[in-house]
C-alpha cells in the first residue's frame, strides 16, 4: 500500500536520515520508535509531500489518500464543534455556514428584507442540495457519538453538545474533534504524531479502542509503550538514520531486539578480533623483504572489508542516581478529612490518606480531579479549605517538580552551567551525559536558558530538580517531553530511590514500573488499592464485575415482583 524505499534526508546542520526501508500493508498499524531526533516526524512529512527526501523514493497509488494528525491542532475556536467538523467539506461547508447565519438574520427581518432572505435561502439550500450536502450532514450526525459528542443539544447529559464552542473543550476533546475531521475524509491510511500526549487515562483508553476498531492501515509514532503494545501490529525502530522492522506489538519488538544485538554484538567482537589479528600481521611484515607483498594484499583487502557497527549498547551510557536521601521519619504526609472546591467543581469532600516511609505512589484520576492541586496542598503552596493536609513531624524534607517548573530557571545561565552549579564535583563529561540524556546534545548545551523551547526549559528543570537531596520526591507529569530511553533512566532511578515518591502521569507503562501502591482521586476520595498498577487494574475488573452482578441480580428481582 505504501513503501519507503531507501529514504535519506539531510539538512545543512547534518545528517538525520540514511537509509530507511519499511512498508505498511493493508490493516497494519505501524509503531515508529526511536529518540527524539531520530527523524520519525521528518519520516511522516515526507511521506505527506511536506518535505522532501534527498535520496530515495515514496512508493505508492497514485489515489492514496493520507489522514494526518498532528501533534498541533488546527481548529477554529470561535467555531462550534459542528462548524469545525463541516470545514472538511469545503465548498459544502462554506454554503452550510452561510444557511446557518442567514437563518439567524431571518430571526430579525421584516417586510421586503425577509422576502429577499427567503430567496436568497432557497438559491443556497439548491446549491446546498447540489453539493450533496444533506448526504454529508448525516455523516456528521453519524461521526459525532462515535467521537463522544452529542449531535442534538442538550438531547443527552452524559455527552458533551456538538453545539458547544471548539474552545471550550480540553486538549484530549479536541484532539477526537480533529481525528473525526480526518476520518470524514475517508482516508486509505492514518498518520498519527503523538496522539496521546496531553491526554488523560480515560481518553487514552478511549482511543485505543477506537483505533484498534478500525480497519485502516496507520502509521503511530509515539513514546507511550503501553499504547504501542496495545495498538501495534508491526515496530519500524530509526536508529543512526537506518530503519529496521520488527514483527508484533512493542513487547515483542524489545525481544527481537535484544536477540538482534546480541547477534550484533558477537559479529561485531568476532570482526574486531579478525580486523586486529590482519592489522598485526600487515604491522609485522610490512617492512619484510620477503612478506611485505602479502602485509600490502592484506591491507588493501582489510579496506575493502564492510565494517560492522558498535551496537548502542557497547556505547558509553549514564545511569542516573537520586542522592542518597536523608532517613525521614515512618509517617511523611498526612491528609485527614480534606475537603475542597475549584469554581463550582468538588475535588475532595472529606479524603484521607497516610503516606509512609518507602511509598511510591501514582495519583491517577481524568484531568480537572484535583490531582496538581493535592501536590501543591502537600507542599504549602495551596492551603486546603477544610481539614488537614501535613508533612510528617520527623525530618521530611520535600522537592516539588510541577509542570510549570521551568518558570523558575536562571535565564541568563547556559544549559550546561545550570548543572553543573548543582553538582561542582562532576566532570564536563559526566553532566553532558546527563543532559544528554534530557536530549540536550551538541552546541545545545551551550544556550542560554533563556533561548529555550518550553519543551527544553520543562526537560532541564527535571534533570536540575533529581539532583537534589531529599526524601519526598513529588513530580507532576515528568515524562512529559521525554523519549523512551530518558523515560527508562528516570524509571530506573526511582526504583532505586530510596525516600518516598508521589507521582502524577498518564504514562501507565511508566506507573507500573516505579509505583508499589495507587491512588485514585474519585467523587471526592482518596481510594489506595496496596499494590502496584496491574494490581490496580485487577481490582478495578473485580468491583466492576460485582457492580454489574448486583445491577443484574437487582433486574431479576424487580422483574419477579412484577
Amino acid at each position: 500500500m505504501l513503501r519507503l524505499d531507501h529514504i535519506s534526508k539531510v539538512y545543512p546542520t547534518g545528517e538525520v536520515l540514511k537509509d530507511i526501508n519499511w512498508e505498511v500493508k493493508a490493516e497494519e498499524k505501524v509503531g515508529l520508535v526511536g529518540v527524539n531526533g531520530a527523524g520519525k516526524s521528518t519520516q511522516l512529512k515526507i511521506i505527506t509531500g511536506a518535505i522532501e527526501p534527498t535520496s530515495g523514493n515514496i512508493v505508492r497509488p497514485a489515489s492514496l489518500h493520507l489522514g494526518y494528525l498532528d501533534q498541533e491542532f488546527d481548529l477554529e475556536p470561535t467555531y462550534t464543534v459542528r462548524e469545525e467538523l463541516w470545514t472538511v467539506f469545503d465548498e459544502a461547508g462554506e454554503v452550510q455556514r452561510a444557511l446557518h447565519l442567514l437563518h439567524q438574520e431571518m430571526e430579525h427581518a421584516h417586510g421586503d428584507e425577509l422576502d429577499g432572505l427567503i430567496v436568497k435561502l432557497d438559491r443556497l439550500q439548491r446549491r446546498f442540495e447540489a453539493l450533496d450536502g444533506y448526504s454529508l450532514e448525516t455523516k456528521i450526525d453519524k461521526i459525532l457519538p462515535d467521537m463522544g459528542f452529542e449531535p442534538q443539544d442538550g438531547a443527552r447529559v452524559a455527552l458533551p453538545s456538538a453545539d458547544r464552542l471548539v474552545s471550550s473543550f480540553s486538549g484530549g476533546w479536541q484532539m477526537r474533534i480533529c481525528l473525526a475531521k480526518i476520518l470524514l475524509k475517508k482516508p486509505d491510511i492514518l498518520l498519527l504524531d503523538e496522539p496521546t500526549n496531553h491526554l488523560d487515562l480515560a481518553t487514552i483508553e478511549w482511543l485505543e479502542k477506537y483505533l484498534k476498531a478500525l480497519k485502516i492501515p496507520m502509521v503511530i509514532i509515539s513514546h507511550d509503550r503501553e499504547f504501542l503494545d496495545r495498538i501495534c501490529t508491526k515496530i519500524v525502530e530509526t536508529e543512526r538514520g537506518v530503519s529496521t522492522t520488527y514483527l508484533g506489538n512493542y513487547s515483542n519488538y524489545l525481544l527481537q531486539k535484544d536477540t538482534v544485538r546480541e547477534a550484533q554484538e558477537k559479529a561485531y567482537e568476532m570482526q574486531q578480533k579478525e580486523l586486529e589479528k590482519q592489522q598485526a600481521f600487515i604491522d609485522r611484515f610490512r617492512a619484510s623483504a620477503t612478506r611485505s607483498t602479502q602485509a600490502k594484499s592484506r591491507e588493501k583487502q582489510l579496506d575493502k572489508i564492510e565494517r560492522i557497527e558498535s551496537p548502542l549498547t557497547n556505547l558509553k551510557t549514564f545511569h542516573f542516581k537520586f542522592p542518597p536521601s536523608p532517613r525521614s521519619g515512618l509517617e511523611v504526609v498526612n491528609i485527614k478529612n480534606l475537603s475542597h472546591t475549584f469554581n463550582d467543581n468538588i475535588l475532595f469532600l472529606g479524603a484521607n490518606l497516610l503516606i509512609e516511609r518507602g511509598d511510591k505512589i501514582a495519583i491517577l484520576g481524568p484531568n480537572g480531579a484535583g490531582k496538581s492541586t493535592l501536590l501543591k496542598m502537600i507542599t504549602g503552596m495551596e492551603q486546603a479549605e477544610e481539614g488537614e493536609v501535613s508533612l510528617g513531624k520527623h525530618n521530611v524534607i520535600p522537592g516539588y517538580f510541577a509542570q510549570n517548573q521551568a518558570e523558575a530557571l536562571p535565564l541568563e545561565k547556559l544549559v550546561i552551567d545550570t548543572i553543573h552549579d548543582e553538582v561542582p564535583d562532576w566532570k564536563n563529561e559526566e553532566v553532558r551525559t546527563l543532559l544528554g540524556r534530557f536530549l540536550f546534545t551538541g552546541e545545545t548545551v551551550f544556550k542560554a536558558v533563556g533561548a529555550l523551547s518550553g519543551g527544553e526549559k520543562a526537560r532541564l528543570a527535571l534533570a536540575k530538580m533529581l539532583l537534589r537531596p531529599c526524601n519526598l520526591l513529588m513530580l507532576d507529569e515528568p515524562t512529559n517531553h521525554l523519549d523512551i530511553p530518558a523515560k527508562e533512566m528516570l524509571e530506573e532511578a526511582i526504583q532505586h530511590y530510596d525516600g518516598t515518591a508521589i507521582i502524577i502521569s498518564h504514562d501507565r507503562y511508566f506507573i507500573s514500573r516505579i509505583a508499589n501502591k495507587i491512588v485514585e482521586i474519585r467523587d471526592g476520595e482518596l481510594i489506595v488499592y496496596h499494590g502496584d498498577y496491574h494490581y490496580y487494574l485487577d481490582k478495578l475488573a473485580a468491583e466492576k464485575a460485582q457492580l454489574e452482578q448486583a445491577a443484574k441480580k437487582s433486574r431479576k428481582q424487580a422483574k419477579s415482583k412484577k
